[in-house]
């Protein structure tokens, strides 16, 4: 009897690009770093990001959606928020609104960079993208709540002048993000998870996958006999040892799962590449930094071309992820992150306050305000139906754009 030989999902590049960033990192942290040697790095950065998505696909196939993505929009927002409370650590005065550009940043890439992205790559390839409503609509409503009570309201509330939330009001707003982050994971993962699957795209789309439609049941019973007649001539004609034709191979939505083995070097080859990409990033940024003020550019810049290099491997998963017909899974990936990023920020810098010096500016400014407000609302449009076409996909790639040029030209 052969045995089937299976390809692991394990390439020699994928496991040699995570430790050569790693290693790129370990030399290059805390140092002043010529151009050639910030090329280099960025390099590395580029090769962990590719990395980090094919690490993170594999453990996504391993577990099974919606653990998957959710995986990703942890590791990289735990990551993310110890390099906020570092740079915040080691940049004085200057960094009291990191943590507000950092996560409002997140929250524009991820609810229309992602989802625009994703929705574009979906509408060209079935002409509408399709997904679940309840789940985004739920993800959709915490991304909303989160973002108010922690970036809206430090703006009004009286306790202290200027953006800033009490030392109450800041641990309020910390235990209401982790708690309401909390809830989302339980409902995300056990109560509802069938909320967060892809739905099936094709003549009965907006079900979920493997549902029947009308049709489909009405005419199961009289496919039944054809089905079982069928099965016993295969049957037979496999045990009579004739010649067997090779079977098709599968495609990638219907591979077999990698090992238990396989699934555990990459989740750890994962949080590699993902310390490498954080890491890389922050020994990039004071060329960043440099180049910025060279061009009179406001601060936030940084923030902003930070948090773009850290939803790299989030960004590239999530069209990925569409080009499969899987928008569910990108939608996933979207809001989840900017769930974890305010859930999970603003806990660790209320904690971190305690030793930080200086302010901790959270409320953002008018025309960020009216941005945010303006994608809630454009959000709600986008997923209530349950499916999108290009037109919805250009209009949250230009509230991107919007941001992206007003954080240049505010």
């Amino acid at each position: 009897m052969s045995t089937a030989t299976r390809k692991s999902p394990l390439t020699d590049w994928t496991l040699v690009v995570p430790v050569v960033a790693l290693v790129a990192l370990v030399f290059s942290w805390g140092r002043d770093l010529p151009s050639g040697v910030v090329a280099l790095v960025a390099l590395c950065l580029g090769g962990a990001v590719l990395a980090a998505v094919h690490h993170a696909e594999v453990v996504a196939h391993r577990v099974g959606e919606p653990f998957g993505s959710l995986v990703l929009a942890v590791a990289v927002t735990v990551i993310e928020v110890a390099l906020i409370v570092t740079l915040m650590a080691d940049g004085g005065p200057k960094t009291a609104s990191l943590a507000r550009d950092t996560v409002f940043a997140a929250v524009m890439i991820t609810c229309n960079g992602i989802v625009g992205l994703s929705l574009l790559v979906g509408a060209l390839r079935n002409r509408v993208a399709v997904f679940n409503a309840e789940g985004s609509g739920a993800a959709l409503a915490t991304v909303a709540t989160l973002a108010v009570l922690s970036l809206v309201l430090p703006t009004f509330t009286t306790s202290k002048p200027g953006p800033e939330f009490s030392t109450a009001q800041l641990t309020f707003a910390a235990v209401a993000s982790l708690s309401l982050y909390g809830v989302f994971i339980a409902v995300q993962t056990v109560r509802h998870r069938d909320y967060f699957l892809p739905v099936d795209t094709g003549a009965g789309r907006g079900r979920p996958a493997g549902a029947a439609s009308p049709s489909e049941a009405a005419s199961a019973s009289a496919a039944a006999s054809a089905l079982a007649s069928a099965s016993a001539s295969a049957s037979a004609a496999a045990s009579a040892g004739g010649a067997a034709s090779s079977p098709a191979p599968e495609d990638e939505d219907h591979a077999e799962p990698p090992s238990a083995r396989d699934a555990l070097i990459s989740l750890g080859l994962l949080l590699v590449a993902l310390v490498a990409v954080v890491g890389d990033a922050k020994a990039v940024s004071p060329t960043i930094e440099a180049g910025v003020a060279s061009a009179g550019l406001p601060n936030a810049v940084v923030g902003v071309i930070i948090a773009l290099l850290v939803l790299a491997p989030e960004t590239l998963a999530a069209v990925r992820a569409a080009r499969r017909d899987r928008v569910q899974t990108s939608l996933n990936l979207a809001y989840g992150s900017a769930i974890a990023s305010i859930g999970l920020t603003i806990p660790a810098i209320a904690l971190a306050s305690i030793w930080l010096s200086g302010p901790l500016l959270l409320g953002l400014g008018p025309i960020h305000m009216v941005l945010l407000a303006l994608t809630i609302m454009v959000s709600a449009l986008t997923i209530v139906p349950g499916r999108a076409t290009l037109l919805q996909a250009g209009v949250h790639l230009v509230l991107l754009a919007a941001y992206l040029f007003l954080a240049v030209s505010p």
